[in-house]
């Protein structure tokens, strides 16, 4: 079974599976990751996640009148890219994400950019999460920008809870990115078991694999976490089976 739905494409030579791009946000805990994603797939800002969480989404999309299945690997990395064997081979692509408002988040953010450089990893975009914090700026544009070019990245700076399409258009143009590096269509999307592997980590929680819905018919929903439970008895109200409010 494939992962996520199938859309069949109108030509007849067209492979009728989509084609499939796959992203990693990678960055220290409490950067912003899991806003970013949510605000992606769903339209929404929701501002406080279970951090110890790590799952991978998936989203139907079409980038320049191609479609395209995004899937998003949101990582949950308490000490750096020590495990990164996880994501490695299955990424077309690198989001590395730190807050403006956080010189540590934006240290955090080299030794990621050092593995992916030392395994000739691309395309990366730097990340500057937390515009909206601007007034705290602890990192400068200069800053994010220099750091970017050493690591011959893409450098953006937004918020995850402001304009959408500025974080709609982030994700975007690394699809095209993808696509331009490969020279053509994107590859048909892998089998659902192949990832099943990907995060199949002891140090992890269990991953849930989870469509989101469209945004118009995104909703919350209340789920049971074993270990959320053991971390915290109150209730928790999950957003789509991943993203939790305290």
């Amino acid at each position: 079974m494939m992962f996520g739905k199938v859309k069949t494409c109108h030509s007849a030579a067209a492979d009728p599976r989509p084609a499939e791009c796959n992203l990693v946000l990678l960055g220290v805990m409490g950067c912003g990751k899991s806003a970013l994603t949510v605000k992606f797939l769903t339209k929404r800002f929701i501002g406080e996640y279970d951090p110890y969480l790590e799952d991978i989404y998936s989203s139907e999309e079409k980038v320049d009148q191609q479609p395209v299945t995004v899937r998003v690997m949101d990582t949950c990395d308490q000490e750096g890219p020590m495990n990164s064997e996880r994501y490695l081979s299955w990424a077309s692509a690198f989001l590395v994400v730190y807050s403006v408002d956080s010189m540590q988040s934006f240290a955090g953010c080299q030794p990621y950019l050092q593995t992916l450089a030392l395994h000739n990893k691309t395309p990366i975009i730097l990340l500057g999460n937390k515009l909206d914090m601007d007034r705290y700026r602890q990192v400068s544009r200069s800053e994010g920008e220099r750091l970017a070019s050493r690591f011959h990245a893409t450098f953006f700076e937004l918020s995850a809870c402001q304009d959408f399409l500025s974080v709609q258009h982030v994700f975007y143009e690394v699809v095209r990115r993808v696509r331009r590096m490969r020279r053509g269509p994107l590859v048909p999307a892998v089998y659902l078991s192949e990832d099943r592997a990907l995060l199949g980590v002891p140090s992890f929680t269990t991953p849930c694999y989870q469509e989101l819905p469209a945004p118009a018919s995104a909703r919350l929903l209340t789920v049971k976490s074993s270990r959320a439970q053991s971390k915290r008895r109150a209730a928790t109200l999950t957003l789509l089976k991943g993203f939790k409010i305290f």
